[in-house]
């Protein structure tokens, strides 16, 4: 990765704080009205621990979340792009689940599984970010030239090998496109659940605590630590694209 591509982003975020900063210092804001960065690091220092203890809670249920919608949603757009049938019986139910709030799921899924606290995050994580996975995939292989599927189907190759010798490569751009956006859809899923069914554990319970006791830099603190999470796993997925999908990636001419 270039000196450019590392700085530009670093830069942005450092802009972007600056910008906060000022905004907050040119209104006269106090802490308890709009906390700024610089009352951010007095809340790290004096809550570590928790930030660590809380940051792993939320980070390991996000990808375990991550890693069912991954699996889940690339069944299913396999289902969807080998079956014009399926596909379009299980758009309309997919676009019906998704278009409901996610947030009224929530106490729906904390009273079926009473006491579940690991298991409703990590459900909640999988339901919220499995449909962009699968409508690319979907839409990545029902684009699949006929040509191939023809010829691979007469020499006898199941589906199952059409998809991994030629249509998964052929998704692969379109699958970590929507990985991306599945990724923060995944963050939202678990601190749905840390904050509206809250059990004491991970970043929404540290952002409860803060604002219960109007803490209001340990609450910014909170949602900048969530921002970082989010973008350390965005980059993560964009390591993973550059490995598996790098010859999708367009040269600047």
């Amino acid at each position: 990765m270039s000196g450019k591509k590392i700085a530009t982003p670093i830069l942005s975020i450092l802009a972007f704080l600056a910008i906060w900063e000022f905004i907050v210092w040119i209104n006269g804001w106090p802490n308890y009205v709009m906390a700024s960065p610089s009352d951010l690091p007095e809340a790290y220092i004096r809550y570590w621990q928790l930030f660590l203890i809380d940051s792993w809670q939320t980070l390991w249920r996000t990808v375990a979340g991550l890693a069912l919608s991954i699996l889940f949603g690339t069944f299913l757009g396999m289902i969807m792009g080998f079956s014009r049938s399926a596909r379009d019986a299980l758009y309309p139910l997919l676009v019906g689940f998704n278009a409901i709030p996610k947030a009224t799921v929530v106490p729906v899924l904390a009273l079926l599984f009473i006491g579940q606290h690991d298991f409703n995050t990590v459900l909640m994580a999988f339901l919220i970010s499995f449909f962009p996975i699968a409508v690319s995939v979907g839409i990545g292989l029902s684009t699949l030239e006929p040509e191939y599927r023809d010829i691979l189907g007469a020499l006898g190759a199941s589906k199952f090998t059409i998809f991994r010798k030629i249509a998964l490569p052929k998704t692969l751009p379109e699958f970590f496109g929507a990985l991306k956006v599945s990724v923060t859809l995944a963050f939202i899923g678990t601190n749905l659940v840390e904050i509206i069914s809250p059990h004491g554990k991970g970043l929404g319970a540290l952002f409860l605590s803060g604002q219960t006791n109007g803490d209001y830099p340990l609450m910014f603190a909170v949602l900048i630590a969530l921002a970082a999470l989010g973008i350390v796993l965005y980059y993560a997925v964009v390591l993973l694209e550059k490995i598996f999908a790098g010859w999708a990636e367009r040269q600047p001419g």
